[in-house]
């Protein structure tokens, strides 16, 4: 039950990052599959981002 309780904060700071700090705001493509493709783009840009701080 705490780890369900601990995600929801965890996801929030997530997006929170990717919108203020990446400075994205919204989708430049449209279609579900350009839109996957872009935010899953954007989520591997964040995961390098927080694995070059760990190095």
């Amino acid at each position: 039950m705490a780890h369900r309780k601990q995600r929801c904060w965890d996801i929030e700071a997530i997006f929170g990052d990717i919108k203020h700090n990446m400075n994205f705001k919204r989708f430049a493509l449209r279609g579900i599959e350009k839109v996957n493709v872009e935010i899953g783009l954007v989520a591997m840009a964040h995961n390098l981002k927080k694995l070059a701080l760990v190095i």
